[in-house]
């Protein structure tokens, strides 16, 4: 059987419905007008949708990483996270943090957890949804639970994740962090509020407002995806100031690209070619700025 045909339409309404603004029904029945059938946006909606049973790019079991759960203390209290790193390292090594999207922690983002341990670092995916519960695994559950977040809270737990990863024994106390999509925001929060951190690259992530800009002392990498229009939007401003307080940032845009581009549990969305290009430089970066 053929794939269906999957348009641009289709794609911006998925994106919309992930960020809330549509609700599960009014997205099926804004799809099922595109698709021209209800049989068709059936098939469609999981093509657009992510699918963590594909999210293994680097295996839960790989022998050459250490992995597990771990907890540290946050607001109101502990925070979950996984932890991933290299079994094998000499001496101590540079930390990232890894921020979930708007789905909280998932498989997904534990695979990403993976490869950024293979590249050398100590990896830390604290589930952000703690303070509820934990990530549900009903997605839209995740989502309307992540809306729901003080960010104040977030903020507090992101900045005790750089406290717990700077003592850690296997760390030697240099953090950076990467997020992705709602991460990506945090990440641009993140480099805000933390003056100790030293390197932040966020994916198609909301940017903060240019007041805050003088406060930022890490450098940034800032990836883009060219159709994402909804986050598009905040690029100029961010950039003008990043530039106009001369900050250590480059932004990269992706063109022909959609939001979550780098997702390759989203059949419809990810992009191999830019997801691939994107890692390079963030490792790049990293190994920079992390040194």
């Amino acid at each position: 059987m053929d794939q269906p045909s999957i348009t641009q339409a289709m794609i911006d309404a998925y994106d919309e419905y992930t960020h809330l603004t549509l609700d599960r029904r009014a997205f099926m029945s804004k799809l099922q007008m595109l698709a021209g059938s209800g049989a068709a946006a059936a098939a469609i909606a999981p093509l657009l949708a992510a699918n963590n049973a594909r999210a293994a790019i680097v295996p839960a079991d790989d022998s050459r990483l250490e992995t597990g759960d771990v907890t540290y203390r946050g607001a109101p209290g502990d925070i979950k996270a996984y932890m991933v790193m290299p079994k094998e390292a000499a001496g101590k090594l540079p930390a990232v943090i890894v921020i979930h999207e708007n789905r909280g922690l998932n498989d997904h983002i534990r695979d990403v957890t993976r490869r950024v341990a293979l590249e050398g670092y100590v990896a830390l995916a604290p589930d952000l949804l703690s303070p509820s519960g934990g990530t549900p695994k009903d997605e839209d559950k995740a989502r309307q639970a992540i809306s729901e977040l003080s960010d104040d809270i977030t903020r507090t737990n992101l900045l005790a994740a750089h406290e717990f990863l700077k003592t850690y024994p296997k760390s030697n106390g240099k953090v950076g962090a990467v997020g992705f999509c709602w991460g990506g925001g945090w990440v641009n929060k993140l480099a805000v509020a933390d003056p100790d951190l030293r390197a932040g690259v966020a994916y198609y992530g909301m940017q903060v407002p240019a007041a805050d800009v003088p406060k930022i002392k890490a450098s940034l990498v800032l990836h883009y995806a060219g159709l994402d229009e909804r986050i598009n939007k905040g690029i100029a401003a961010y950039k003008a100031a990043l530039e106009a307080n001369k900050k250590d940032f480059e932004v990269f845009i992706y063109e022909g690209v959609n939001h979550a581009f780098n997702n390759d549990t989203s059949a419809a969305r990810y992009d191999k070619k830019a997801a691939d290009l994107a890692w390079k430089r963030t490792i790049d970066f990293f190994k920079h700025a992390l040194s």
